[in-house]
């Protein structure tokens, strides 16, 4: 499903003056798609009565749980962007998120009864509540006291669209992503052009691998800042993009050193990622609100965070990602798929931004150059290509790696994000699921 557009008010003009887009302010925010996503999958294929799948959530909203050590220090970080925000449309999502003047630390019960009572009206009505009662009527109303752009019309006109995914054959493996307006495209667009590098000849730890893998990163980087957008708006066919012809001609481009493509990454991200399997079905699933806790803007009685994903417009003249009324803007979330001779394989997926794509093309290069097991292939060391030639490396890439890349011209840097990831891939008729040791995540059966 493509995400949701943008309000009708939102003109080039309402940034006069500006040179980006607010992180935190009602022009970052389009109308919210979660609950449509949830209502379109349930009328398809859901089996449960619609109010029974908010039961868990329900009771977590009004009992609370212990807040778990990854989310402790995210919320943690996230003290420093919001508790300065002095506006009155802050303050209803300060009261929620940091009672005590703080973010809760790790083992802490946090609930919230008013996000408890919006997800009982979200179930009774099967969310049209959201975009045509009473649930909208608030949100527009405190847009409207607030100085958002968010009407009535704007919610009532959204609706989730179905979408054909958009693929690649990489080495017998055929890899699915979301279609723009959303950055999957990009890790199509890298496969590609390292289809043609022999990569298993070198061993995973070797700086060989690791610089073919980031210089094809960075120019799929470059072609996705450059071309995609909302679909209605773009110029150039994402088929194009993934020509194997035209990955043969980008790949010629890779040299010894480094290329200086300067292209900005987008910033860490708030999404929570899942992968879920039965005998039946298989799901690759992916929402967020983007920036940790989105615009900082809450709707007060509702417990509604609105997300800031409008930050992913350009305010460029003339691109086809600049912002404006009714258009969808470039959007992180991806979740991805993978299979074989028309056969499911499994869902899997990388939250994190700009690290999305690039945790996807690790994984998938792990699984099939290098023949890792899921969880080894979501354990192992990671790079991230930020802008220009600046590269973060993970702790655990070994020391001469980062020193030959230096001498091949990266700016090699440490980091400490480097995505979430989780996996369910079929074997032999077993399901085998993996969840990585950076999140708080976990693979479950039952």
């Amino acid at each position: 499903m493509l995400p949701a557009g943008s309000p009708q008010a939102l003109t080039p003009e309402c940034f006069a003056g500006l040179n980006q887009i607010p992180h935190y302010d009602w022009l970052s925010v389009t109308v919210p798609g979660a609950v449509s996503a949830w209502q379109s999958l349930w009328r398809r294929w859901g089996k449960l009565p619609f109010e029974r799948l908010f039961e868990p959530a329900i009771r977590y909203a009004e009992e609370g749980y212990p807040v778990s050590p990854e989310t402790a220090l995210a919320w943690k970080r996230a003290e420093s962007f919001f508790l300065p925000l002095k506006r009155p449309e802050f303050q209803p999502f300060k009261q929620v998120f940091f009672p005590q003047g703080r973010a809760p630390r790790t083992g802490e019960i946090w609930g919230s009864r008013v996000h408890a009572e919006t997800l009982r009206t979200i179930a009774q009505t099967h969310g049209e509540s959201f975009y045509q009662g009473s649930l909208a009527a608030q949100m527009a109303a405190f847009a409207a006291e607030t100085g958002g752009l968010l009407t009535p019309v704007d919610l009532a006109m959204h609706q989730a669209d179905w979408v054909e995914p958009i693929r690649t054959d990489y080495r017998g493996v055929t890899v699915w992503e979301i279609p723009p307006s959303t950055q999957g495209i990009a890790t199509l667009m890298a496969l590609n052009i390292l289809e043609g590098v022999e990569l298993a000849k070198y061993p995973r730890e070797s700086v060989e691998s690791y610089h073919w893998q980031i210089e094809a990163m960075k120019l799929a980087f470059a072609d996705m800042h450059q071309h995609v957008a909302d679909p209605d708006w773009m110029e150039l066919p994402h088929q194009h993009l993934l020509d194997k012809n035209y990955a043969r001609d980008r790949r010629q481009l890779i040299r010894d050193i480094a290329i200086p493509v300067a292209e900005p990454g987008l910033p860490q991200a708030g999404t929570v990622y899942l992968a879920a399997a039965d005998g039946e079905r298989m799901v690759s699933f992916i929402q967020s609100n983007y920036l940790g806790f989105g615009s900082g803007i809450l709707v007060p009685g509702t417990g509604i965070a609105l997300h800031n994903r409008a930050t992913g417009f350009t305010l460029k003249p003339g691109h086809p990602n600049q912002a404006g009324p009714g258009k969808r803007p470039f959007h992180t979330i991806i979740p991805a798929f993978l299979s074989r001779e028309d056969q499911p394989l499994g869902p899997f997926g990388v939250m994190g931004g700009a690290m999305q794509p690039q945790g996807h093309l690790q994984v998938v290069i792990n699984l099939v150059d290098y023949g890792m097991n899921p969880q080894a292939a979501l354990d192992a060391p990671r790079w991230q290509f930020v802008r220009d030639n600046v590269v973060f490396l993970e702790s655990t890439v070994p020391a001469a790696i980062a020193t030959a890349l230096r001498d091949r011209g990266h700016k090699i840097q440490p980091g400490n994000f480097f995505g979430r990831g989780q996996i369910i891939l079929q074997a032999n008729g077993a399901l085998i699921a993996a969840s990585e040791p950076r999140a708080d995540g976990i693979a479950l059966a039952f």
